[in-house]
């Protein structure tokens, strides 16, 4: 089933409420008025609250686990809204899925 493709205007969090801010690598490519993401962008996280008893561990980037399978620009899959994407700390271990919050509507893949 198509899903709508995520942009860099699109919102995401971490699962304990930080903003994902999203960038791109996919040139002109556009949908919905904003560059596409591609599976081998970065993606950081800021604002995260999260905490291990008195140890501050927030989510600080995104790890994509999987793209479209059949959209790709330069041969790099294009991140779609149902995206699994790992947020890691500091130490790159995994605090949670991230959540998509809102995306363009315009632009599908699978």
């Amino acid at each position: 089933m198509a899903q709508a493709l995520l942009t860099t205007a699109a919102s995401l969090q971490c699962p304990h409420g930080g903003s994902v801010v999203l960038t791109s690598s996919a040139g002109p490519v556009m949908a919905g008025g904003a560059p596409v993401v591609l599976l081998s962008d970065l993606a950081m996280v800021a604002g995260c609250p999260f905490t291990v008893g008195p140890a501050y561990q927030p989510c600080l980037t995104v790890r994509w686990m999987n793209g479209a399978t059949q959209v790709a620009v330069n041969g790099t899959p294009v991140l779609l809204q149902g995206v699994t994407g790992l947020c890691l700390n500091g130490l790159q271990v995994p605090q949670g899925n991230v959540i998509v919050v809102s995306t363009q509507t315009q632009a599908q893949g699978t």
